[in-house]
């Protein structure tokens, strides 16, 4: 099992200089193997540059440049080459797709934030104490910078990431360790739905109000970009200590959103996970759901269009996204995995218009947001809930179908047409 571990780092003034010299050095290592490759494909040649060959230059770049390139780790700048690569095969892979190809951009300064270490021990090194919250890491060319480990790290450290957000600096560890015990069974299963007026709904009845995060500092964002806005853009190098300060602000404020909203999903998952053997979710498609609406053309007039709801969507698009969906989803995946409980996604077709009472579907069942009333039955409730409730019996019914169905495909009697989302984490980097 993979866990990540996320610290915040009190480099000294002169360490903070080096590790901002490493980010620039990186930096420009990246988007100089991405002019390469721009350069060879426009090459008549249509010659077509991979990681390997890339890799194979390393050694003599940081000889020809030893002052910039040389002092630096060389797995660390091979991982920042096989960053640009797995761009590249991101990009093939929207294109085969048919989606926005989103080609690989060149990266300033400002927005190349992370540097990372594919091995504990080359170019880097974790030095913890057992019984001591002073810890270092010693980075190559950077030397031995103090971490604040707040939280002891368990398992094997296998690699080291230096992250830079705002003035702050983080060093991010991913570890290998044991799947750890099991929390204690409840014997209690539970349905959410998630929502806006609603943060989450669970099919017990209860409620977790949607905290709105955004929304509470979009006067103080609002006021800080106009802020922002009166000074022209420029380079960072070329702006005045007004405008840094300006900028920083901005910076802090969205940073102060996030955290915020992260520590609300961590918070609510834990809850949810300590309480429940099993969880059943439904499997939104937020990208699909914050899409934009299509123009309407007009067709009396040429080159107008007629109302789309565009402007009401844009709000929505806000209200999802200021609820971090998928974050918690995220985070609820995680930690039901270490806590030895089930998470299982449900299609979210008509789970607010089922009829938990009498099974009857119909559009009519809900007429309001919070309403819920059935047209066949007559049963009533808050449509929340009722969508909870309906999540919960789905999830059910595909766990207790999940055994036939493995046995069905290994049998090659039928497949699926189902697909069950149990809690199986990936190695991925904090953030």
């Amino acid at each position: 099992m993979i866990r990540a571990y996320k610290f915040l780092m009190r480099p000294t003034v002169r360490q903070t200089a080096a590790l901002g010299e490493m980010l620039r050095d990186h930096c420009s290592l990246y988007n100089g193997a991405l002019q390469e490759r721009r350069d060879a494909y426009r090459h008549p040649s249509r010659t077509s540059v991979k990681y390997g060959t890339q890799s194979a230059q390393l050694r003599d770049i940081r000889a020809f440049d030893p002052e910039h390139q040389g002092r630096w780790s060389f797995s660390s700048q091979q991982a920042t080459l096989r960053r640009l690569d797995k761009a590249f095969a991101a990009f093939f892979r929207r294109v085969k797709a048919g989606d926005a190809p989103g080609y690989p951009r060149f990266r300033g300064v400002n927005w190349f934030d992370t540097v990372e270490f594919p091995k504990d021990g080359d170019g880097c090194r974790w030095d913890a104490a057992p019984h001591d919250r002073a810890t270092r890491v010693r980075l190559q060319g950077v030397g031995q910078v103090k971490v604040n480990r707040h939280r002891p790290v368990i398992g094997r450290v296998k690699t080291v990431s230096v992250k830079r957000e705002g003035r702050k600096w983080f060093v991010v560890l991913t570890a290998e360790q044991e799947r750890p015990e099991p929390l204690p069974p409840t014997g209690s299963v539970v349905g959410i739905d998630l929502g806006i007026a609603h943060f989450l709904a669970d099919s017990d009845g209860g409620f977790v109000p949607n905290p709105r995060h955004g929304r509470t500092a979009a006067a103080k964002l609002e006021a800080a970009q106009r802020a922002l806005s009166r000074f022209p853009r420029r380079k960072a190098k070329d702006r005045t200590a007004h405008h840094r300060r300006a900028v920083e602000k901005v910076a802090g404020l969205h940073g102060k959103v996030r955290r915020r909203r992260l520590d609300h999903a961590h918070k609510t998952a834990l809850a949810l996970v300590r309480t429940h053997d099993f969880i059943a979710h439904e499997d939104l498609k937020i990208r699909n759901m914050k899409k934009a609406p299509a123009p309407k053309p007009n067709p009396d007039r040429p080159g107008g269009f007629l109302p789309n709801g565009a402007a009401a969507k844009a709000a929505l698009n806000r209200s999802i996204a200021d609820a971090g969906w998928g974050v918690f989803l995220a985070i609820l995946h995680a930690k039901a995995e270490s806590a030895g409980r089930e998470v299982i996604a449900v299609d979210p077709r008509n789970t607010s218009r089922v009829c938990p009472e009498c099974g009857h579907t119909a559009k009519e069942n809900r007429p309001t947001q919070e309403k819920f009333h059935c047209v066949a039955c007559g049963h009533t409730g808050h449509a929340d809930t009722v969508g909870a409730t309906n999540v919960l019996r789905a999830g059910l019914a595909r766990r207790h179908a999940d055994p036939a169905e493995r046995e069905a495909r290994g049998s090659g009697r039928g497949r699926s047409h189902h697909t069950v989302l149990t809690s199986r984490r990936r190695p991925r980097r904090a953030s």
